[in-house]
């Protein structure tokens, strides 16, 4: 039996033997010591510093989605949530379910940590190490917190860009249950439900989807319909042991498939094809949490496991129908310590050690069966940070962080916040300075094209604002600048049939010539302003942002001073929720992105656009809700990358029903 399949059996049996109910309140999922439920946080930051935190105690730029926001938006997919965040940009290579980056600052996809209920997500198989959220829908989740800016003291590697922390539902009454339902255009049903209960030893709780959809074609100006299919599961366990000592147990696993569209003979143009991709993810994690010193001093000591397991299929292909097989697996070991110093002062360390899997092939009609290459990769790290309000209103942050690496060695970073709450809390000040770094994935490493003289890539990146909250709190601006210099960014390298082993030594291994390789090139820099505004007017609230963002290559050749592929340098969201005095909510939001360019040269132009949607939702009673929406009201045409298709006009009803 897989070791994956004995950690969901293992999970679903202690769910399933969960009794009672429980009086204490669950875990913060990214800060297990914590007992806040994430549903009661209101004005608390987790992400930041690893524990719950006041929101004005925080120095780094954090948005927070709340239950309420999640609903209220009506989104399937977790990009289509985050890229109505401030800073936030995505694009995706066909509709839900297709290979999605999402950019932070102008970072690359591969430079931003995905943390779901405490557990960080990268894929060890894909070519950067990144996570792919194209899998990523709604599911169960009941809160994201974005975190802009490079934070890799205390979220280690990849977390350039920023971090996006996922929370699934924790429960708050001995028994609850949720169902939701939807169907529309497209051929689109997407069923969601969940039970669980707090008791007086146990907090648990079980959740399924199932979401498909006929879709389009991938291929913008294809013919054929490229359809989605996803099941998740999640299920999370906090069992009272003793006093102070509590076992937590989370898993969450997806399975999907995607309609694909590939390069079909004879002209090897990019077309309609009847090829798809399969992937599986598993999640799971194992703590022990326990107090000491009159719990002043709160510990964790937890397993966490990943793996993705991604196949590509090509039903025309001779010999073999597999085209691509790949399977990334983490196994992470750590500690968390947070120790109240004393009044007003936080201190925040651990240690972690991860180790790294990866196998990936590609089989053709003319090698069916071949070797795949396989790498393993070890990293320690250490960290620690200290937070504390010098004075009334005033909270300082400071951390430094150490990792050792197997293969490129080590690396020693800090970061510094700070956060100044004036007028009452009225008008909050905020700074902050992080380095940031990015281990090479094991593909740049070890695969055909690896390079295992390569180092970790560095960013320096700070960020200053001021939030103000006005006329009691019914208006809230910010503003914020930000700017951030990547070095050591690791890029593809093509050998030409004239290389030399004198000119180009890594383009030969064996003294045989190779296509590429990877190595530390490039270097690349990120400035702009991020502004934002809340304003509720009794029956309206109206919710604003606006981000201008200069991503530049700063590479020396070509492309020195171009625009990084696929950023738009401006991007704008807005919404205007009205609720009728016979509680009909009804929303109109709007999300703008500025032109962008599809490759490196700035030779191809993607078009700036303008998407309208209309929602709708109407609370029958306390249990039952009704809701609906039109997106792309205006049926616009755009591209987020190159010949890929983008969903048109499409209308979708739902029920919602809490108990």
């Amino acid at each position: 039996m897989r070791p994956e399949l004995y950690l969901s059996a293992a999970v679903a049996a202690l769910l399933l033997s969960a009794n009672g109910a429980l009086a204490e309140t669950p875990e913060i999922a990214a800060a297990p010591t914590d007992q806040t439920d994430p549903a009661l946080l209101g004005d608390v930051i987790v992400t930041a510093n690893r524990s719950a935190q006041a929101a004005d105690r925080v120095g780094q730029s954090v948005t927070v989605l709340t239950t309420a926001d999640i609903q209220d938006s009506q989104a399937v997919a977790v990009a289509d949530l985050l890229v109505r965040t401030p800073g936030v940009t995505l694009s995706r290579n066909g509709g839900v379910g297709a290979a999605t980056s999402l950019r932070i600052r102008g970072a690359e996809t591969d430079q931003t940590v995905v943390v779901i209920d405490g557990v960080k997500l990268n894929d060890p198989s894909s070519t950067g190490g990144g996570y792919n959220a194209g899998n990523l829908l709604v599911g169960d989740i009941a809160r994201i917190e974005v975190l802009r800016g490079a934070q890799s003291t205390l979220w280690g590697s990849q977390a350039i860009g920023g971090v996006v922390d996922i929370q699934t539902a924790r429960p708050r009454r001995p028994l609850e249950a949720s169902l939701d339902a939807e169907a529309g255009e497209r051929g689109t049903r997407y069923l969601r439900g969940g039970v669980g209960g707090a008791g007086e030893r146990a907090v648990w709780r079980l959740a399924a989807s199932h979401f498909a959809t006929d879709g389009f074609s991938t291929f913008a100006r294809g013919t054929e319909d490229d359809g989605y299919e996803n099941t998740g599961l999640s299920g999370s366990l906090n069992l009272k042991l003793a006093q102070d000592v509590s076992l937590d147990l989370r898993s969450v696993y997806s399975d999907g498939r995607v309609d694909i569209d590939g390069f079909p003979a004879p002209t090897y143009a990019f077309g309609d094809t009847r090829e798809y991709a399969e992937t599986k993810d598993l999640v799971a994690y194992a703590g022990l949490n326990f107090g000491l010193l009159d719990n002043r001093l709160s510990n964790r000591i937890g397993y966490a496991y990943t793996r993705t397991d991604r196949q590509n299929f090509n039903p025309d292909q001779a010999v073999t129908t597999l085209t691509f097989d790949a399977q990334g697996k983490n196994e992470r070991y750590e500690y968390q310590g947070v120790f109240d110093i004393r009044q007003g002062w936080v201190a925040t360390f651990g240690a972690e050690h991860e180790d790294s899997e990866f196998r990936s092939a590609s089989p053709s009609a003319f090698a069916p069966d071949p070797t795949p290459a396989r790498a393993s990769v070890g990293i320690d790290g250490a960290y620690l940070q200290v937070q504390g309000e010098v004075i009334d209103g005033l909270t300082l942050t400071g951390g430094v962080r150490r990792d050792e690496h197997d293969t490129f060695g080590g690396k020693t970073l800090g970061q510094a916040a700070v956060a100044w709450s004036l007028n009452q809390g009225a008008t909050v000040l905020r700074a902050s300075f992080g380095q940031g770094f990015k281990a090479p994935s094991l593909y740049q490493l070890y695969s055909e094209y690896g390079n295992t003289g390569l180092a970790a890539e560095e960013a320096d990146a700070w960020d200053a604002g001021v939030e103000q909250h006005l006329f009691d709190g019914r208006l809230i601006v910010s503003a914020t600048y930000f700017d951030r210099d990547t070095t050591n960014q690791i890029d593809y390298v093509s050998c030409a049939a004239s290389a030399t082993p004198a000119a180009q030594p890594l383009c030969f291994v064996d003294s045989v010539r190779r296509f590429g390789y990877y190595d530390n090139t490039a270097k690349t820099q990120a400035k702009g302003v991020e502004l934002a505004a809340a304003a509720s007017l009794g029956p309206v609230e109206v919710q604003a942002n606006y981000t201008y963002t200069d991503a530049t290559n700063e590479t020396p050749g070509a492309n020195f001073g171009r625009r990084l592929a696929r950023r738009p340098e401006e991007a704008a969201n807005l919404s205007a929720t009205y609720v009728w005095p016979f509680r009909l909510s009804t929303t109109v939001a709007v999300q703008y992105a500025g032109e962008s360019f599809d490759n490196a040269s700035n030779s191809t132009r993607l078009e700036p656009y303008t998407l309208v949607d209309l929602r709708a939702s109407y609370p029958i009673n306390a249990t039952l809700e009704v809701y609906g929406r039109v997106e792309n009201v205006g049926d616009e045409h755009y591209e987020t990358t190159r010949n890929y298709g983008v969903a048109g006009r499409g209308a979708f009803v739902g029920v919602r029903a809490r108990f």
